[in-house]
């Protein structure tokens, strides 16, 4: 009687904070979507991916956004740190078996650790050469801004670095194309029509991001840094 009380209040806390991590994953997914349309002003021109900068950093609600991005992302990783932790201690031979079979896993679903450590390496490298990196100033309609252009053409005119951030980037597509259709299974969206539209919508978005993101360095490394 005891144990079955036990289960029956630990699976509603399992499932709450499996939702709270499908939650903070969604919304991450959008500021990864928000972001690459914003790069994409790199190529129609310097100037223009320097306004888009400029527009962010000068809006007076950029650090209220990031302080609120930087604790989704902590929040993120802190819940998805915390459930690894707790499904592993709970049932240890579940997950023997499951490696023995390879049922239920992908490359994808049995890497998410990995490549989300490789995401967060990553971010802290992006903001300290980025974010922290040198700042050069130009001008754009007579207004003095903050050369990003120029910075990042600078990076990526060396080949280990764009090797480096499509590496990264291809762990960051791998880990949404999972993550993304991982998130409506907490909701309880598992329906075997659902989940095969699912699971394409996931590989498409996990590709999108991988491909979109490569395709900033690849482009800037090949035109050699010109405006």
């Amino acid at each position: 009687m005891g144990k079955d009380c036990k289960k029956r209040c630990v699976a509603p806390t399992s499932i709450c904070k499996k939702q709270f991590m499908a939650m903070t994953g969604l919304l991450l997914c959008g500021f990864l979507l928000a972001h690459l349309s914003g790069n994409c002003l790199i190529y129609v021109s310097a100037d223009a991916f320097n306004r888009y900068g400029h527009m962010l950093v000068t809006n007076p609600l950029i650090l209220p956004a990031e302080m609120g991005l930087v604790a989704l992302f902590l929040a993120h990783i802190c819940m998805a740190i915390k459930l690894t932790v707790e499904n592993k201690n709970a049932r240890p031979q579940n997950y023997y078996l499951k490696s023995k079979t390879g049922r239920g896993a992908t490359f994808a679903s049995s890497t998410m650790p990995y490549t989300g450590m490789i995401i967060l390496i990553f971010l802290v490298l992006y903001l300290i050469t980025v974010k922290y990196g040198p700042y050069y100033v130009t001008q754009v309609d007579g207004k003095e801004m903050r050369d990003l252009y120029r910075l990042l053409a600078e990076n990526f005119s060396n080949p280990l670095h764009v090797a480096g951030y499509i590496f990264c980037v291809s762990a960051l597509g791998i880990h949404v194309s999972h993550g993304f259709w991982s998130a409506f299974q907490s909701f309880g969206i598992n329906h075997p029509r659902c989940n095969c539209l699912l699971k394409c919508l996931s590989k498409i978005f996990g590709l999108l991001m991988a491909l979109g993101y490569s395709a900033l360095p690849l482009f800037l490394y090949l035109k050699g840094g010109k405006l």
